[in-house]
């Protein structure tokens, strides 16, 4: 059954000098709040490996944020600032990002109302290197369908240079819309997790943001165990729940992927999972479902928003997961790609993940539901402590490590 939550029971009062603007000097030197049986304490992020599980996986989203705002300029000098969502054709993410000439992605677009459909040329920017190849790219927009702010826009370049590298030479950052501030340099290398791998995402997954290649050695060297897993992020990570029920949220559909070792590794769980982010939490989650489709239909199927709510299961989650593992056996594929649309909400059975690492998150927002689901309905405290003890929140603030309840 689809529970009903009123959103306005998950609502708290974030002045916005709490809001961390920039990264600190430091990944590494943010606090970190320990929550566990409902107890509350603090250290810094670098103890993290002090206080993990002794027989236990940490398991890393390593997506890679792309800089995927792009500034336009219509003949009449307007500008129309359009944000890549994700591929259309090739829909496929590595073929996107290959793809030299042409292309198709699902936008939002700024001053959507001032694009009359006529081709839009590259907006250069001020602060902008210009070289040879810069001039010789004549990066041009054309509008193929528009859904409001949403549409579909072909991309179109000269010079046989592959997508990837026209993001990387025009786009920007797309640094989180609540930072109320332009894309800075400082930007560029610190909305990026030191371990990321596979471009796809139009934000960080930022309980990442934390960890340095010391941090990393010294959760090694104590036995533990890492992992990854690529969900690739989208916008739709910055929405907030505008309806007064939960119920009325939908939740937008994003890729991810996982090894087939790993699969077989999670199937005979006999150790403890940390996930670092939200972002893992709901990749692991989501793959008890896409067993269930391949024992029930055959085959992988994307993950629907309310599927873990709508009816019990009956199979185990060593049993899906191993479902997942024989149809890939069965393809000679070597790792599961499928989409989720997932919402962890209060009631929600974790089936895998026992330790999270997440960062404060936004009023009203199903990142907050998430974490009350995982703590049992417990975030007040959390959050309480956090904001009489100074903490910084969201995207570039301080992290925690929480316990499932």
């Amino acid at each position: 059954m689809i529970p009903e939550i009123n959103i306005k029971d998950y609502s708290y009062n974030l002045p916005d000098e709490r809001i961390a603007k920039y990264p600190l000097p430091e990944r590494d030197s943010s606090k970190l709040l320990l929550y566990k049986e409902g107890e509350v304490g603090e250290t810094i992020f670098r103890n993290i490996t002090d206080y993990l599980p002794e027989n236990s996986v940490m398991i890393f989203n390593d997506t890679k944020v792309v800089p995927a705002r792009l500034h336009f300029q219509r003949s009449t000098g307007a500008h129309i600032e359009i944000f890549c969502l994700r591929p259309e054709s090739p829909a496929e993410y590595v073929s996107a990002f290959d793809v030299t000439g042409s292309c198709e992605w699902k936008c939002v677009i700024g001053n959507a109302k001032r694009w009359k459909g006529d081709t839009l040329r590259y907006f250069v920017p001020q602060d902008a290197e210009i070289n040879e190849d810069f001039e010789a790219l004549n990066l041009r927009a054309d509008l193929v369908s528009r859904d409001g702010q949403l549409g579909i826009v072909r991309y179109t370049w000269d010079g046989n240079i592959p997508f990837s590298h026209v993001l990387e030479m025009c786009g920007r950052v797309p640094i989180p819309p609540y930072l109320n501030r332009e894309t800075e340099d400082i930007d560029v290398e610190r909305y990026q997790t030191t371990y990321a791998h596979v471009k796809g995402s139009v934000a960080a997954p930022t309980a990442g943001l934390h960890f340095t290649d010391e941090v990393l050695q010294s959760i090694r060297k104590r036995g533990i165990d890492t992992e990854n897993v690529c969900l690739h992020v989208g916008a739709g990570t910055f929405l907030p729940v505008k309806t007064q029920q939960v119920s009325g949220h939908t939740m937008h559909r994003e890729p991810f992927v996982v090894g087939i070792d790993l699969l077989r590794k999670l199937a005979a769980k006999d150790f403890e999972i940390t996930a670092v982010g939200t972002t893992s939490v709901r990749t692991l989650e989501s793959l008890y479902y896409v067993g269930v489709s391949c024992i029930e239909n055959g085959q992988p199927e994307d993950v629907r928003q309310w599927a873990p709510y709508e009816r019990e299961y009956g199979y185990s989650t060593e049993e899906s997961l191993m479902a997942i593992v024989g149809y890939l056996e069965k393809n000679g594929l070597k790792e599961i790609t499928v989409g989720t649309k997932i919402i962890i909400v209060p009631g929600f059975r974790f089936r895998l993940v026992d330790y999270l690492v997440t960062n404060f998150h936004q009023s009203e927002s199903t990142l907050l539901l998430l974490v009350s689901a995982f703590v049992g309905g417990d975030w007040r405290t959390i959050y309480n402590y956090a904001l009489d003890n100074g903490f910084r929140f969201l995207s570039y603030g301080d992290s925690s490590l929480l316990k499932r309840a």
